[in-house]
């Protein structure tokens, strides 16, 4: 993902602005139980690699995105746009693009010529190359699956990412990872289907990065996920049914589901309430706690933990 300033002007002054700006992703993240693979912070733009669950893109983006150009006008005392025109999202094929796009993420500061080799990339604090590396620690930014490609030693796998680093210095402008199958959307792959539907103005900007048949797929998916949840919603499912639906199964009571509890079938009530509601409806991960009385950052753990519940109890939320 790419947003640029407006005009190729800043849209950090500082390091306090950097620190707002990861701050707010932070949250994001966790309220959408989405997960940072890469990121790097320019002056006039930055890179995301996010991998998404079945909620929109949109959702991330929009809290994101509003939230720090509010703050940057109240800061800095200026009024109007922030950012240039629509961002620009790409669906990656992972197998095939995950590293490239890593390197090609992190690399933005040696291009940019913010740092002037390596040895000053390794240390430049506005990327996730440091993170991956070690030499900086950030709880968001997924790093264990993108060292696992290397290798199980994490020794060795850092090791060979900086290699993978290295051999891309060279490589220049990579035209074949801005995307293909261009898709405008208001709201993620949900957000595609609505619009086509209102025949509304397209406000986003997605590519499709892999082969044939990974678009296609990705496409039919997207929509079939989108039928499933419109049913769902149809039939009258909500927080409210969903808290039903659990208690039925563990046999308790909806002031106990609602309340904190260390007993087993409550835990494990809420954790699945919390999977089946986000996942299955794309319910926000901020009104679950909200309607739990819990923090958002609990929410990403829960549906984790729901999401095994459910696969080895053989729970369906519609059944």
């Amino acid at each position: 993902m790419i947003v640029r300033g407006l005009e190729r002007r800043e849209i950090y002054k500082d390091a306090v602005d950097r620190k707002e700006f990861l701050r707010r992703l932070e949250k994001g993240l966790q309220d959408t139980g989405d997960q940072c693979c890469g990121w790097v912070l320019m002056p006039n733009h930055f890179h995301l690699l996010i991998r998404s669950g079945t909620k929109p893109l949109n959702e991330l983006m929009r809290g994101l995105l509003t939230g720090y150009a509010l703050y940057f006008n109240r800061r800095h005392r200026r009024s109007g746009y922030l950012y240039q025109g629509r961002y620009k999202s790409i669906l990656c094929q992972e197998d095939a693009y995950l590293l490239e796009l890593v390197r090609y993420i992190h690399l933005n500061p040696l291009r940019g010529r913010l740092v002037k080799d390596l040895k000053e990339l390794n240390s430049y604090p506005w990327s996730g190359h440091t993170v991956i590396m070690g030499k900086k620690k950030i709880s968001w930014q997924e790093t264990k699956e993108v060292l696992a490609l290397f290798s199980q030693s994490k020794h060795e796998a850092v090791a060979r990412y900086l290699d993978f680093i290295k051999d891309g210095v060279n490589m220049g402008k990579r035209d074949d990872l801005t995307g293909g199958g261009l898709i405008r959307s208001a709201g993620g792959w949900e957000g595609v289907f609505r619009l086509k539907k209102a025949k509304e103005r397209w406000q986003g900007d997605e590519r499709i990065l892999g082969d044939g048949d990974f678009v296609s797929q990705a496409l039919n998916t997207a929509e079939e996920d989108f039928k499933r949840r419109e049913l769902l919603r149809q039939k009258g499912w909500n927080l409210e049914k969903v808290a039903d639906r659990v208690c039925a199964l563990f046999k308790i009571e909806k002031t106990e589901l609602l309340q904190r509890s260390r007993l087993n079938n409550i835990s494990k009530g809420r954790e699945l309430l919390v999977y089946w509601s986000n996942k299955e409806l794309g319910i926000s991960g901020r009104e679950i706690a909200s309607y739990l009385g819990i923090s958002s950052a609990a929410i990403s753990k829960k549906i984790r933990l729901g999401e095994k519940l459910a696969r080895e109890g053989k729970y369906k939320l519609n059944s």
